[in-house]
Formats: structure tokens, sequence, C-alpha cells
């Protein structure tokens, strides 16, 4: 492809010219900002401007004859298509912790040359693994090189949306509180300094919310934590005075966001600073002295935000109620127009959060919504774009997974729709992902337990047919927050003692089956964990449960009967009267009858 038509290659070959100028043989651009977020500004969308790839997740390496694409099996159909004819070629990786990049700079760069990394936005983690592998290969590493700020001129300055305060009843524990829960942390510790990047514990841990990063509603910050006080370092004029003031009446004060680095540089050593070497950049650590005296522990916000409270809890109920009646509305449209009205993928989309936007407390998506029909669906991230999408007729599956913000609440569902009869293939593999669904709903577990070793069970059902999905099976959720968000993770990630299973967590659940150019399934509710009633008076320990929180009918018309057990019927009838009781009242007309329909027991 020639280079007057292919921004990507233009792009490549400014990358390749900076990388002469500089003496570098290689540059590595991750998916990454300074604050190691997962979804990104538009500042730092470096690695999809320089590729084409769209996706949320993936690695760029760019060698002086060869660039690649690091993705993982939610990717690889998308990634194939988007870096087709770019001269980018795409490496299918397992997972996205994946370390195949290593691999790959270690052969693609000589002994004696260097490759480049902006440190700002690279993990310590990930820092120390990729020097370690390139120096056993006798390759150098600079970790001051920003490619981008080289060959991006357009490049998208701060974002300046307006910071305000997450205000009760729907924030029920004040900043004051949860600044006293950090630094009860930090005094185990012994640390009388702790500094934060991470924007959703920001967000949390001092009662803001902003709009800085599309879909979540978080604002670019660092965070110095003190005994006493604490500073919140963030752009000018993106806080109003107002919230100023409240800020000091808490004793946090407002710095400017560069100004975190040389905060670091004038800690003393007489402190003793607490990081989290998982939730930090290698840039800003190296601001931090050498007599300082230095911490590492997972951030203390990381676990208390995880663990949500019964008034939290509460308003999460109605968030979900609220999100469960703006889908009847939706699906009694779309089921009323199939067939007399030309509807998209992008219809859908448009459609649902319309009928979102009306319910009370609903401030925005909490993801870009995805609505795959057929061969699309069997994408587990696909975007339909005005480009790219598909009308949604004749016969074949639609996979819907959307979700919304809401002031008591972050809601995140998925649900496979039939359009036509569905074959007999189809109605078997939708019941097996169901199948598993159910076996996760219903699983009693010991208090602590790790959440990866519960990921077995949602697949079970699928590996006993010799099937399985690249995915995890779910992620934590925030509250008003990002709607991935840790510790927890029930996946084939290895095991950490952070990742204990705790009450007060919510989690998705969502095994999915995925036939490349066919059809994508994936039934996806969100759970709560809650005490169970144990045994023996708890001899064996405290037990949890889960109390599924997502409130919407499962189709029942793709499901083949005979796969199921009286017992997972019995939990799919009962999970429908639940939904048909809380919803009902909040829905009227050919909604109510929609779901009433939708609802009838097996």
């Amino acid at each position: 492809m020639d280079t007057r038509t292919s921004p990507i290659r233009l792009r490549l070959e400014r990358v390749r010219d900076a990388l002469k100028q500089q003496g570098l043989a290689a540059v590595l651009v991750p998916s990454s900002d300074p604050h190691l977020s997962e979804y990104l500004p538009e500042r730092w969308q470096g690695r999809q401007w320089l590729s084409g790839f769209t996706g949320s997740m993936g690695t760029l390496a760019i060698a002086l004859d060869r660039a690649a694409l690091f993705a993982d099996s939610r990717y690889w159909v998308q990634a194939e298509a988007e870096v087709a004819g770019t001269g980018i070629e795409l490496v299918k990786i397992p997972t996205g912790a994946a370390s195949h990049h290593l691999d790959w700079l270690a052969t693609q760069v000589k002994a004696g040359e260097t490759v480049g990394v902006d440190g700002s936005v690279l993990g310590l983690a990930a820092a120390q693994a990729l020097k370690s592998r390139l120096a056993a290969a006798g390759v150098k590493l600079r970790t001051d090189f920003d490619v981008l700020a080289a060959i991006w001129p357009e490049r998208p300055g701060l974002p300046d949306a307006p910071v305000y305060e997450h205000q009760p009843p729907h924030a029920p524990l004040a900043r004051s509180a949860k600044l006293g829960q950090v630094r009860e942390a930090m005094a185990r510790h012994g640390a009388n300094q702790h500094f934060i990047s991470t924007v959703d514990d920001i967000a949390w841990l001092f009662n803001l919310r902003g709009a800085d990063v599309t879909y979540n509603p978080v604002f670019l910050a660092h965070a110095l934590v003190g005994l006493h006080g604490a500073t919140l370092f963030v752009a000018d004029g993106k806080v109003p005075g107002d919230v100023q003031a409240a800020l000091k009446a808490d004793g946090v004060s407002i710095a400017p966001y560069a100004e975190a680095g040389t905060a670091l540089k004038a800690l003393s050593e007489r402190d003793t600073l607490l990081i989290d070497p998982a939730r930090v950049t290698l840039g800003l650590r190296e601001n931090v002295p050498a007599t300082v005296k230095v911490v590492e522990a997972i951030n203390p916000s990381t676990l208390f935000k995880s663990r949500k409270s019964s008034a939290e809890a509460a308003h999460i109920r109605q968030a979900m109620a609220q999100d469960g009646a703006a889908m009847c509305e939706f699906y009694a449209w779309f089921e009323q127009a199939l067939g007399k009205e030309r509807i998209t993928e992008l219809t859908i989309d448009e459609k649902l959060s319309a009928a979102r936007a009306k319910r009370q407390g609903f401030v925005g998506l909490s993801f870009s919504t995805i609505a795959g029909f057929n061969a699309n669906g069997a994408m587990p991230h696909y975007r339909a774009t005005p480009e790219s999408h598909a009308v949604i007729d004749g016969q074949g599956l639609l996979l819907i997974d959307s979700g919304g913000q809401y002031l008591g609440g972050t809601t995140d569902i998925t649900r496979v729709w039939p359009i036509g009869t569905p074959t007999a293939a189809q109605k078997r593999d939708y019941t097996l992902v169901l199948r598993g669904t159910i076996a996760l709903s219903r699983t009693r577990f010991p208090r602590g337990t790790l959440s990866p070793m519960l990921d077995a069970i949602a697949r079970a059902p699928l590996w006993e047919q010799g099937l399985d999905y690249g995915h995890g099976t779910g992620h934590g959720v925030g509250y008003f927050l990002n709607v991935h968000e840790g510790p927890q993770s029930i996946s084939k990630a290895v095991p950490t003692p952070h990742m204990a299973m705790e009450p007060g967590m919510v989690t998705s659940i969502e095994p999915g089956l995925y036939r490349e150019g066919q059809w994508g399934i994936r039934i996806e509710n969100l759970v709560l964990n809650v005490q169970a009633n144990t045994a023996e008076g708890g001899r064996f320990g405290e037990f949890l449960e889960f109390e599924t929180l997502t409130l919407c009918p499962i189709d029942t018309r793709c499901i083949d009967r005979s796969l199921l057990r009286q017992d997972e019927i019995d939990w799919l009838n009962h999970y429908h009267s639940v939904v048909r009781e809380r919803l009902a009242p909040l829905v009227a007309g050919e909604a109510l009858a929609w779901l009433e329909s939708r609802t009838r027991p097996l």
C-alpha cells in the first residue's frame, strides 16, 4: 500500500526517522497513560493512532524494518482486519498479560543496540520485565523517549472537563472517613506518605468525579496523602471554587498536575512512602529520592472501594432496576420493529442509549455498546461503525453487551437474542453457556477464596464438550466508577492474595462461546458477594454466595431444554420471577407486556 494512501505507513516512517535521529533500534508503545488506566484519554491513544487498531488493549513494537501488534484472542479478528495492509504484523497472544513482545524485541534488536520507551506510561512491573529480558539479550533500554511527542504534531492536549463532587445519598461515606481509613492502613505499613496515581482510586477516595476518560466518570490526577493532609495534583481550572473549598475543609489542597513528580522529589529521609508497584509508573517512581524509605503494597483504596457497603449495595440495586426497565423499553420496541423498520447494529446502540438516558440517576454509558449480529458477535470486543456494520435481518443470533453509569452504580450486561428461528447448533451453544452462568451464579465458597479459583466452575459445561472461550469469566465493577476494577478477577490469571473474595464485591459472570465467521454467545450478569447461611453453625468457617444484581430476562427461545437439569431450570425460573417482580412497577404498556412474556417460567 502506497504511503500516500496509508496514513499508518506514513506514521511508521516518521517513527523510524525519529528512531534513527535518536540512535535507537526500536520503540515500544504500550496501551497506557501516566495513571496506568485501561481506558485512555485521547492524548495517550498513541498505539491506536500509530497502528489503526482500535481495541482497548494491545502493545505495539516498531523496529527499523518490522513492526508488530500484540493482541489477545478477544481482538484477533478485529486486529487482523484493522492492521491489514499497514505493514504491521499481528502477533496473537494468549492473554493480555503475555510477554511475547519482550521476546520479539530481544530477537529483532541486536546486542549493543538500544530500545526506547516512554517511562512515564510504563508500570514498574512492566519496566522490570522489559529491562531483564533486554539485558539478557545484551540490549540497552532508554526510558525517556516519548516517540509521540516527536511525530504527532496534532496530539490532543490534557482533557479539561470540570471535576465535581459525588454527593450523598449516593456517596454515603464522607471523604474524611475514607481518608481516615487510608491513613490507618498507612500506619499499619509504617508509612507517613502515600502516593496514588490510579484515577479510580483517587475519584473514590476524594468523593469526586469527572469526565476525562470516555465512559468512566474519572479525572486525571495524582494524589499524595500524608497523615494530616493531602495534595491533589490536577490541571489548573478543573476544580471549581466551591469544590476546592470543600476539599480544603477536609485538609486537601490543590496543586498543578505537572508538579506531582516535584512533590515526590521533595520527600525527605524522614519520610516513609507507601506506593503500589502495580499502580505507579517508572517515570514517577524515579522521582523518589534514594534516601526515602519506600514500602511497596497494594493501594489501600483499591481494597476499600472493591467492598461496597450495604448503603452502596442498596443504591446499586436501584440502579440495576432502572437499567433493567430501560432494557425492557428497548427490547419491546426492538421486537415490535423487527421486520418492519430498517434496524442496524448502530440503531441498537442509539435506541438502547436513549432508553437508558430517560432513567432516574443516569449519567452516561459505562462502555461503548457492543451490538454484534451473527459473525460480528463472534468478536468479543466488536464495535459497529458507520463505515462497517450489519443490518439486523434474516436468521441468526444478536449479541448485545451494554451498560450505564448511574449516580448509584455502574451496570454491565450481555444478552443474546434469536433473529428468526435458532438452529439446533445455536441452541446447543447457547444452553452450554447458560449452564456456565447458572453454575457459577449458584456457587457457595469460603470467604477469602481467591477469585481465579472460581473460573473453572463457569467453564465446566463447555469443557465437557471440548469447548472454551478466550476471555476471563468475570471482572470487578466499580461504584459509579470504572466498569472494570480490581483486585478480584474470575479468570485464568495467576492468583494473588489480593484477589480474595470478600463481602460487598461486585463482579461480572460472563462465560461465552465464539464461532469465528458464524456467531458469538455471552450471557452476563453482575453479582454481589453476600454472606451465606453456613451449616453446623459456621464450624467450617464463613461462606459467601452471589446475589444476582442484573435484572433483565434471559431469552428462553434459544434454550435446548434437553441439556438443562431441573435444578438449572428452577434457578432460571426463580431469576425470572425476581426480574418480573422488581421491574414491573417501573414499566408500562408494551414494555410491561414484553417483560411478562419473556419471564414466563419454563
